[in-house]
């Protein structure tokens, strides 16, 4: 585990509302909420609200995420973020068809879980 991996599993609760900016600075949104691997209690994604008349959550990859005083930087581009998959949440956590679509877009290795959750 890494330094901010450490940092990152013990500042989950103080990161509402911190602002979440790309890997060159730009700003990508507040974010709202985190969900984290449920097999390894990990951060996995953060969501973030777009838009200002029809408001929808946006999901942004946490691996790699650097803790900074005033914001939280991820590994990727606004763009990938504005061009990820819309996810429709049904309860507190994803359908593994709609997890497997985020690790693919954003490129990340995808492991699905034990169980059909």
């Amino acid at each position: 585990m890494t330094k901010d991996q450490g940092q990152a599993k013990w500042s989950v609760a103080e990161w509402h509302g911190k602002v979440l900016v790309d890997c060159d600075g730009e700003k990508i949104g507040k974010l709202q909420d985190v969900y984290v691997d449920v097999e390894t209690d990990e951060p996995q994604f953060a969501t973030v609200k777009e838009g200002f008349i029809d408001r929808h959550l946006t999901s942004v990859p946490l691996s790699g995420i650097h803790i900074c005083p005033e914001d939280l930087q991820v590994t990727v581009t606004k763009e990938q973020v504005r061009s990820a998959p819309d996810i429709e949440m049904h309860g507190e956590e994803l359908s593994q068809k709609d997890e497997s679509a985020l690790y693919h877009h954003f490129e990340q290795n995808y492991t699905p879980p034990d169980s059909e959750s």
